[in-house]
């Protein structure tokens, strides 16, 4: 009976395991100058890890915007 509870305090474990991350986005993470009159853009997708409590950026991408005048 004790192993039966066991593995399955394991498997409830493991399924919440699969909710405790949350992504949102892609959010403008940076905005900088290419230093000829041009915008750099980083893109990223915001990663919230619910059991340490961890914000971490991921799938970031770059792109580059003319400005004109």
């Amino acid at each position: 009976m004790e192993k039966l509870f066991h593995k399955i305090f394991i498997l409830v474990m493991m399924g919440l395991s699969f909710y405790s991350c949350s992504t949102a986005g892609p959010f403008v993470t940076n905005v900088s100058s290419d230093g000829d009159g041009n915008l750099n853009i980083e893109k990223c997708t915001v990663q919230f890890n619910g059991f340490t409590g961890v914000i971490s950026n991921k799938d970031c991408t770059n792109s580059k915007v003319k400005v004109s005048k």
